[in-house]
């Protein structure tokens, strides 16, 4: 892993987004793996403003996103589809971006498809992930073996705490979202991973310094050539 450390979350953000501009210049047709969460939003509004000062053109790129809730409507305001929209989408020209549909009348096919269709656009270049308090990277919760395809998860305690802000109550934050697995994660090109503050330092300690076990999915990274994490100082306080 290569472990670059920020004063603040800020300055991580401005190298983040640094980081898939250069990605995109050096291959406009890039595929990008997207997230969401907290994590990543600084780095989206600074890739807006790239691209508002003309500094990046995104409309060769495609993207994919980690996960999304299921059975939520992509109108609600906490899917991941309007998140996105509102982040990033509404202000970009990618030429196309893609979620998994919480909503389809088969999920596991549409886990199926999605794989397939990340497959189709060539295998995503550059994965952008974060990392939960537990360890999770996209929806992929600490478990008893790793996961390969995309699949339908059910939220642990943990997750849906740490969501719960994004929504009016506690018992309107989804149960089970379909995610990204861990084998569809290992196989891009590259991965860059974003934390912050003093919350994440345990999870960041664990993924860098601890054994790769299922029980902590991040760890996972240490088997993949090309992982960048960018981290802040609260992050990474325990490394």
């Amino acid at each position: 892993m290569i472990i670059h450390v920020y004063p603040n979350a800020k300055t991580l953000a401005q190298a983040a987004a640094t980081l898939l501009a250069a990605q995109i210049t050096g291959k406009p047709g890039s595929v990008l793996g997207l997230a969401t969460g907290s994590s990543p939003v600084a780095t989206y509004q600074e890739l807006i403003r790239l691209f508002q000062e003309k500094a990046v053109d995104f409309s060769q790129a495609t993207t994919f996103n980690l996960d999304e809730y299921v059975s939520l409507p992509i109108s609600h305001p906490c899917s991941y589809h309007a998140f996105m929209q509102v982040q990033l989408f509404d202000h970009v020209n990618f030429k196309a971006s893609n979620l998994p549909d919480g909503n389809a009348k088969d999920l596991n096919r549409e886990c199926r498809r999605y794989d397939a269709a990340i497959q189709r656009a060539g295998g995503i270049d550059l994965q952008l992930l974060g990392i939960g308090r537990n360890g999770h990277i996209g929806f992929n919760e600490p478990a008893d073996s790793f996961s390969a395809g995309t699949q339908i998860v059910n939220l642990t305690d943990s997750t849906i705490q740490a969501n719960k802000r994004f929504f009016p109550s506690e018992r309107e934050v989804p149960r089970q979202a379909i995610s990204m697995g861990i084998g569809t994660i290992m196989s891009a090109r590259k991965i860059m991973l974003l934390a912050t503050g003093e919350d994440k330092a345990e999870a960041v300690r664990g993924m860098v310094k601890g054994n790769v076990t299922p029980r902590l999915p991040a760890s996972i990274l240490h088997f993949h050539h090309r992982v960048t994490l960018l981290l802040d100082e609260g992050a990474a306080s325990k490394i």
